[in-house]
């Protein structure tokens, strides 16, 4: 298994945006569970939110005194097809997965398992991917606690996919949801709810400086980025839950009143997503000829960060979501965001407060809120203050670290 580098963040580092009070909290956290031996395992290093946020989690765990580690998977295509296929149906879709397909996930699976090497007190296992590992790390390891950490929305779950996973959630010691709601569809106790959160340190969040942004203006010059045209952006995987045909469409409403508008897709192309490349090509055709439609693919963070500040509104228009930390992203940099009100995102939008929240089929909708947000800069600059707080006071790392060390002394 791959052990993927880390920064080197330290948890003073935040001590400008959080007070003394808090930081010591989480030194004194740390101490109570000191010696601690932690590692979390997920699928891929690269191209999605786990990955992501194991890169700037584990350091800080480090700093406060926790043994932590990460591991990554080695798996291949069949695998992630498999996997990306047990997404999709526990975010809803209906099936089931062949023979073929049981048995690629477990010979994966258990390969993985035999490789894990470490001796550890707790084994974080992030989403399906890694789930079907724990009965034989459980025999392995008979004295580690085992904690399932599901990232996904399950509300709408199709049976088959839950009964994949009851298999394996019987050697889980503790499961970790977004929200309650997903724990109560899961049915597995005990569970605990850890919100996502962001780290505003990052390249994706920290503020640019002005050579940086010049840079990327330069860059993608194909964007007016620096002119008088109003311009909404959706960053997102290639993903058809997050419906970028339906961005599209709810777009094409906002150009009838705003011409000039402007649209940026944003998207990623997770290593353990096979799907992407098709739901890119579906999205290239529906752009077309359209000008106004900019496509921007596996761009780096200082680029996600530079689009982000620079658009005058987000729209996130998933159908499903775990959570939607990309929302933070950018309501942290003050722009406001118009998203549906699925999985995590009302939890991060209080409606007309910090952003607007609507269903994820009224098309007509989304373009009136784009619009009228297009059309009121004061109302875009109360909302963006609004929402940055918002965001510090409860969707920055630290706030997710805290939450674990309170976990991890609680199995302990």
């Amino acid at each position: 298994m791959e052990r993927p580098p880390t920064s080197d963040r330290q948890l003073s580092a935040y001590a400008d945006l959080l007070s003394e009070e808090r930081l010591d909290d989480l030194r004194e956290r740390g101490e109570r569970i000191a010696g601690t031996r932690v590692c979390h395992v997920n699928s891929t290093a690269s191209g999605g939110g786990v990955a992501e946020l194991l890169r700037s989690l584990v350091p800080l765990f480090e700093d406060v005194g926790v043994e932590t580690d990460w591991a990554v998977m080695e798996a291949d295509e069949p695998f992630f097809e498999v996997t990306k296929r047990i997404h999709n149906g526990l975010q809803g879709e209906e099936g089931g997965l062949t023979p073929e397909m049981r048995e690629t996930y477990a010979e994966t699976t258990e390969r993985n398992a035999r490789a894990f090497s470490g001796e550890y007190d707790v084994v974080v296992l992030h989403d399906p991917q890694p789930l079907g590992m724990i009965g034989t790390l459980e025999e392995r390891f008979p004295d580690t606690r085992f904690v399932w950490r599901c990232h996904i929305d399950c509300t709408a779950a199709s049976q088959p996919y839950l009964d994949l996973l009851s298999t394996h959630l019987e050697h889980v010691d503790h499961a970790v949801f977004s929200r309650a709601v997903y724990g109560e569809t899961i049915g597995i106790e005990p569970r605990s709810i850890v919100y996502p959160a962001i780290d505003p340190l990052t390249e994706k969040n920290r503020p640019l400086t002005e050579g940086e942004a010049r840079a990327e203006r330069d860059r993608l010059s194909s964007v007016p980025f620096e002119g008088d045209e109003p311009i909404l952006t959706q960053v997102s995987r290639f993903d058809p839950w997050k419906d970028p045909l339906g961005v599209i469409e709810a777009f094409r409403g906002v150009q009838e009143q705003v011409p000039d508008a402007q649209l940026v897709l944003l998207g990623g192309m997770a290593d353990d997503d096979p799907e992407g490349r098709e739901v890119y090509e579906r999205v290239l055709a529906e752009a077309g000829a359209d000008s106004g439609v900019h496509l921007l693919t596996n761009e780096p963070d200082l680029t996600v960060n530079y689009v982000q500040s620079r658009s005058d509104v987000v729209v996130q228009k998933s159908i499903r979501e775990g959570f939607g930390l990309v929302v933070s992203e950018a309501l942290w940099k003050r722009t406001p965001v118009v998203a549906s009100r699925v999985g995590g995102i009302p939890l991060q939008i209080t409606d007309g407060e910090t952003g607007y929240l609507t269903e994820p089929k009224e098309i007509g909708t989304v373009t009136d809120r784009i619009t009228r947000l297009f059309s009121e800069p004061e109302l875009r600059e109360r909302l963006g203050e609004n929402a940055r707080e918002h965001v510090r006071e409860q969707f920055l790392l630290p706030r997710q670290l805290g939450d674990y060390l309170e976990l991890f002394d609680r199995l302990g």
